[in-house]
């Protein structure tokens, strides 16, 4: 059943079998016998796609209540910390990996040390339910119907500048004046236009079109394009602090800066959450919660 969901859901017996961590023909395998077991297709094969029959939709439904149920059965009476077991998959973006989850990783495993983690870091905005997430950090605006959101705070932004960009170009002191700068451009798909400089002016997000011979879709090339001198960003202001600290970067026009982008823990409609999910989400909510402070 666990096989037929995660085909079902990524429309893909190559997928599912790499997400699963088994051959495809096992994974094929599986579902032909549940289809026989069950003594009805529950999937359409062709050479280009795989998609549910009638009677799969309706079992796909009621197979991920029945999961979710024998998970939690199988977890309910696990209060011992070490007989917690299972996988996590989780998503979240770099800096918050980088900065929250995996330096405090090492105890939170030690504690739980049968759990596994998977851990996707980037900027795509992964589907949460097609690609067997459990739960992903997520910051800014939230687009996902049929998403559980636990806000978790805020992330107050900054105006970044290197010290040589500043010296080859000025420090700009007024809004008129970053029409002479270089703004490094950021957007989650190429090829969509960007912008621009961000800001808040009388309660007002505001925008103000600005040159930039740079663009990326990757906060980790973003913050780098800055470090080198090619323009200034707009980004927040926690995963900047010891670039700023150390006089790698300097705030540029603190008056305007970004609105503050929110963060949230995110995760799949579920009536009963297992108990794997739920303290790992607890702990990591805790751990945002301190960082964003």
């Amino acid at each position: 059943m666990s096989a037929f969901i995660r085909v079902a859901e990524l429309a893909s017996f190559t997928q599912a079998a790499q997400s699963l961590g088994q051959p495809k023909a096992s994974v094929s395998l599986l579902v032909r016998q549940l289809e026989g077991h069950l003594g009805t297709r529950l999937l359409h094969r062709t050479t280009r796609k795989v998609q549910m029959t009638q009677d799969g939709l309706a079992f796909y439904e009621r197979c991920k209540d029945l999961l979710t149920d024998v998970d939690e059965l199988e977890t309910m009476f696990q209060f011992d910390a070490g007989n917690l077991s299972g996988r996590l998959r989780v998503d979240m973006v770099q800096t918050i990996a980088r900065d929250v989850l995996l330096p405090h990783l090492g105890g939170f495993l030690q504690q739980y040390p049968l759990l596994q983690l998977e851990l996707s870091c980037s900027d795509r905005r992964v589907d949460l339910v097609r690609e067997g997430f459990d739960c992903v950090v997520r910051i800014g605006s939230l687009a996902d119907s049929g998403i559980i959101a636990r806000p978790l705070g805020q992330l107050r932004q900054i105006n970044c500048a290197s010290p040589a960009y500043i010296a080859r170009h000025g420090m700009p002191q007024s809004l008129d004046d970053l029409a002479h700068h270089q703004l490094v451009h950021y957007v989650p798909t190429l090829g969509v236009k960007p912008q621009g400089w961000e800001y808040v002016e009388a309660g007002q997000l505001r925008w103000r079109e600005m040159p930039g011979a740079l663009t990326v879709n990757s906060t980790e090339a973003y913050s780098q394009a800055c470090l080198a001198g090619l323009g200034i960003i707009q980004v927040p202001l926690s995963g900047m602090r010891h670039y700023l600290d150390s006089g790698l970067l300097v705030e540029v026009l603190p008056e305007y800066r970004a609105a503050p982008m929110a963060v949230s823990l995110l995760y799949p409609h579920r009536r009963n959450l297992s108990k794997r999910v739920q303290v790992f989400m607890d702990w990591l909510s805790q751990l945002v919660d301190q960082y964003l402070q």
